[in-house]
């Protein structure tokens, strides 16, 4: 069963174009116009073993805050309808990434429970031409539509390059695994509940 979806969600703010493979080769083709955040996109594809495409026309005239965080929001709801019945996943995955001087720790639950907690000291205001505070606005919108809860911690480094890349690296690394199946629990949702 192929578990891709494709997203063409529509604002007053953003035009967002997005298709999801979650059982891809890591290739991209990714524009939002701003282009540390499409190298991160890439990094998520590419960590992740997610084919990803990406079209996000936004109002950067006004600011970032728009396409990066309705881009996360769109990726969520990507997740969410290509997993389709989440039989047979793994459902939690971790991971720690270290980036030279760097060491980010990412953990993800398709809970069905939205929940996002950040916890990175990153000092710049800008990482090429992105805006770092809106790393959270990504993770948040992503968590929410995605239903899933998301850890995202950096434990320590110098370069904020570096944390920011480290983040997203941790991130797509825990959600492969997440998403990854087991051939004996084929038929089995993972929760007691019977509902994710």
């Amino acid at each position: 069963m192929s578990r891709t979806a494709t997203i063409h969600r529509t604002t007053a703010e953003t035009d967002i174009r997005l298709r999801l493979n979650l059982d891809g080769q890591g290739k991209v083709r990714i524009s939002t116009g701003i282009r540390f955040f499409d190298h991160m996109l890439d990094l998520v594809a590419r960590h992740g073993a997610f084919d990803l495409s990406i079209a996000a026309k936004g109002d950067l005239d006004v600011d970032q805050h728009h396409t990066v965080e309705d881009v996360g929001i769109t990726l969520g709801e990507a997740l969410q309808k290509s997993l389709g019945s989440k039989k047979g996943i793994l459902r939690a995955g971790y991971f720690l990434m270290p980036m030279d001087e760097t060491l980010a720790a990412a953990a993800i639950d398709l809970s069905g429970r939205p929940r996002c907690v950040i916890h990175a000291k990153i000092k710049a205001a800008q990482v090429g031409d992105f805006t770092v505070e809106l790393l959270e606005d990504f993770f948040q919108g992503f968590a929410q539509s995605a239903k899933a809860n998301v850890h995202l911690r950096c434990l320590y480094g110098r370069s904020s390059h570096h944390q920011v890349e480290a983040l997203f690296k941790a991130f797509a690394r825990a959600l492969r695994f997440a998403v990854s199946r087991d051939r004996r629990l084929r038929n089995v949702l993972p929760s007691t509940k019977e509902l994710l």
